[in-house]
């Protein structure tokens, strides 16, 4: 009941903002004009004075209700801990002073989150609503830690326990590379597009060619960027008796998933979506476009491509690029690649190599595997393998990933029991929102495609 008059309160309190607003906007013309209201303004503005008294005195009546039931929560609790100081009265106990503890959600744990989401939303359980508001707390601290933010997922107790956040990139489909290592910035709260201002043409200098003559004078003239928010979602029905009955904890199973395969489309978003406002890196409007045109394509004439691909950032932003991304097929064409001695041409770094084209790191399926022209390479599964006119091309990324922002807010489940009511099931939902600003640079990407990216041969 707490909760539920919470909600109502903050439900309310929107209402009397809107209310206000709507009564405030019966004055802008008379103030515009310096003249008094007319009979219609006076009207408008009575009656929307009327409502926001109403909705006041439904305010107080809330804020009663919810001080009452709090202070009951309050003397309970109090109870609580004169109970458990006087249960063993007569035995010697010694003071315990705590300084860590498990988290409340957690692999392995006896708590289930989403159990005690669906008790706490459908039942009222007041223990239920204590663990997920611990938890809130919990992944709240972390993320601070990590320049996160949880606004977004203020709205009652539906933060996912920190375990999944911390791992749910680690999990058997591919993770999200690219999304990793761009510009990373919380979502702000409140909006559906994030609009960047940028200057279209700048101011200019010229020699005086004598004394006493005019200088140059050029205006700047300016644009914006904007970047529509995504929204990431996805749902799983499952039996209201597996919450209440099941002697395991579901959590394991169904947040992993459900956040794994959240972060193969986000990093699918980052890299090839083609809505307008919304495009990844390989559909940038105006980016350095480099065609690798070989039906037998081979390393080496590869290897000037990229090479084109970073002088083009260098020449068109004037600044240098930092990373370099490959499906992972890619890198290990580049691997088993040798010269005409038989030599491989990519050697791991530990060997201390002389006179490589590459030298690579760990091997691994994901993530950083080594140097390409002196830049850091990144393999990534999600970056498409069924592009060009075959059906059969991959590409390669070049990009100055810093200039690339990639907006995230924190990641939300909830359960719904009343849509599948009839049928004895429970709705879960997760969702996340994102936006992507990869064109506010279009010249720090440049992405070699053609028939020479078909699939390598072994």
């Amino acid at each position: 009941m707490l909760a539920y008059l919470r909600k109502q309160m903050t439900a309310a309190l929107e209402a009397r903002a809107a209310l206000k607003t709507e009564m405030d906007s019966v004055l802008t013309a008379p103030t515009a004009e310096n003249r008094g209201l007319n009979d219609d303004e006076v009207a408008k503005f009575n009656e929307r004075r009327d409502a926001v008294k109403a909705k006041d005195a439904e305010i107080e009546e809330l804020s009663a209700k919810i001080k009452d039931l709090e202070e009951d929560e309050a003397r309970e609790q109090r109870a609580a801990e004169v109970l458990a100081e006087h249960r063993q009265a007569g035995e010697r106990r010694e003071r315990v002073t705590v300084t860590s503890e498990p988290e409340t959600y957690r692999k392995g744990g006896q708590t289930s989150y989403f159990r005690d989401l669906f008790r706490a939303q459908q039942r009222g359980d007041t223990d239920a609503m204590d663990r997920l508001r611990r938890n809130d707390r919990e992944v709240g601290d972390e993320l601070q830690k990590r320049a996160l933010t949880t606004t977004d997922g203020s709205a009652g107790e539906f933060v996912p326990p920190l375990w999944m956040i911390n791992d749910y990139v680690a999990l058997a489909r591919a993770g999200r590379v690219v999304a990793d290592q761009v510009a990373p910035q919380p979502l702000p709260a409140g909006t559906d597009t994030i609009s960047l201002p940028k200057v279209a043409t700048g101011t200019a200098t010229a020699e005086q060619t004598s004394q006493n003559t005019a200088v140059q004078n050029t205006d700047a003239t300016s644009t914006s960027v904007s970047a529509a928010v995504a929204t990431i979602a996805g749902q799983q029905v499952i039996p209201q008796q597996l919450l209440e009955q099941s002697p395991i904890n579901m959590d394991g199973i169904l947040l992993a998933d459900l956040a794994a395969d959240y972060a193969v489309k986000l990093d699918t978003f980052v890299i090839n979506n083609n809505a307008a406002s919304k495009r990844g890196l390989l559909n940038v409007t105006g980016l350095n476009a480099i065609t690798y045109t070989d039906a037998s394509p081979t390393v080496g004439e590869a290897y000037s491509k990229v090479g084109d691909g970073i002088q083009q950032i260098h020449t068109g932003r004037l600044l240098p690029p930092d990373k370099i991304f490959m499906h992972p097929r890619r890198w290990a064409w580049y691997t088993v690649s040798l010269d005409t001695a038989g030599r491989p041409l990519v050697v791991p770094s530990a060997n201390l190599p002389q006179n490589v084209l590459a030298a690579m790191s760990d091997v691994v399926s994901e993530g950083f595997v080594g140097t390409l022209q002196g830049l850091p390479v990144y393999v990534d599964p999600n970056i498409p393998t069924n592009l060009g006119a075959g059906t059969n091309e991959d590409r390669i990324i070049v990009a100055r990933s810093s200039d690339v922002i990639l907006f995230e807010g924190t990641p939300r489940s909830e359960t719904f029991r009343e849509t599948k009511a009839d049928q004895l099931s429970v709705l879960l939902r997760f969702y996340n929102y994102a936006a992507l600003h990869s064109e506010r640079y279009p010249k720090s990407i440049s992405v070699i495609a053609g028939t020479g990216m078909i699939a390598p041969v072994f």
